[in-house]
């Protein structure tokens, strides 16, 4: 059996808070780090206010380039008046991926037990471009890529994998 190669993407990051800025966004930096450790390339960071237009905004820009293969977001998945991720993002998905917020919930769940349902991670495909939205908490984001996202992203791991079915994201 031969070998796969690696595969490197271009992912976007997308922090979403209304206090972080780049020289405190722990979380946003913890994810371009990780994907570079792996050989990932990055397309672009920003950081955007917890407010759905603007997050709309910043993903469909990404989602409407195909030169990006992957968006991360971090921050606005909780039950605050102020998180609104999945509202903003939702909408702008052709398919969700649900067993990626049941897997990492349960993934969690080893190690902040019941707090973990106070975490609505998302994840989908738009246009083409997986979407992931990931809590602010830099602890759920090294949990998530290192656990969920980081294999799901290699081309090499088997039985399957997403960049495997990237060239059929777009079929209708």
């Amino acid at each position: 059996m031969t070998e796969r190669t690696f595969i490197p993407l271009n992912i976007a990051v997308l922090t979403i808070s209304d206090t972080r800025n780049e020289a405190d966004d722990v979380s946003g930096k913890i994810l371009v780090d990780k994907a570079l450790a792996s050989g990932h390339r990055i397309a672009e960071k920003k950081i955007v206010p917890d407010n759905i237009y603007r997050i709309r905004a910043a993903l469909s820009k990404w989602i409407a380039d195909d030169s990006i293969d992957a968006v991360l977001t971090t921050g606005g998945t909780g039950v605050t008046g102020r998180d609104g991720t999945p509202e903003a993002v939702e909408p702008l998905l052709d398919k969700t991926l649900d067993g990626f917020g049941e897997v990492f919930r349960m993934i969690s769940y080893h190690t902040i037990k019941t707090s973990t349902i106070q975490s609505r991670a998302v994840a989908g495909v738009a246009n083409g471009t997986y979407v992931f939205c990931l809590p602010g908490s830099s602890n759920a984001c090294k949990t998530a890529w290192d656990e969920l996202i980081e294999a799901q992203l290699d081309f090499r791991t088997k039985p399957c994998n997403l960049v495997q079915l990237m060239p059929r994201l777009k079929e209708r």
